[in-house]
């Protein structure tokens, strides 16, 4: 199995992330809570049949795109998409506690 072969979906009602299978089957998710501004990413989980095919990396690459999407900002407390995220720091700008831009900055010093 690829990564490829996996779907990821916004369950909100479960208010998580659901990476499924071609079969239908939950290989693993992330839990978040949900205000108007900010996503609380707070548990990854994957099952053991499916670990090491790359689900939690296409977890979180997935809710961060659905974040950016929304125009919402992340906060992380999920220790596996903290680690994931120092390897990807094109999603560093999501984060709640990211430093504002240099033009945000700067606007704010005037």
């Amino acid at each position: 199995m690829s990564t490829n072969d996996v779907t990821v979906t916004n369950n909100a009602a479960r208010q998580r992330y659901e990476a499924v299978t071609g079969s239908a089957t939950v290989a693993g998710f992330v839990d978040y809570q949900e205000t108007s501004q900010l996503v609380v990413l707070a548990h990854t989980e994957v099952d053991p049949a499916f670990e090491g095919r790359g689900i939690g990396s296409t977890l979180a690459r997935a809710a961060l795109d659905d974040i950016r999407e929304r125009g919402l900002r992340a906060l992380v407390i999920c220790p596996f998409i903290v680690g994931w995220l120092r390897n990807h720091p094109e999603y560093r700008d999501l984060l709640y506690n990211a430093p504002r831009s240099a033009a945000g900055d700067q606007r704010q010093q005037s």
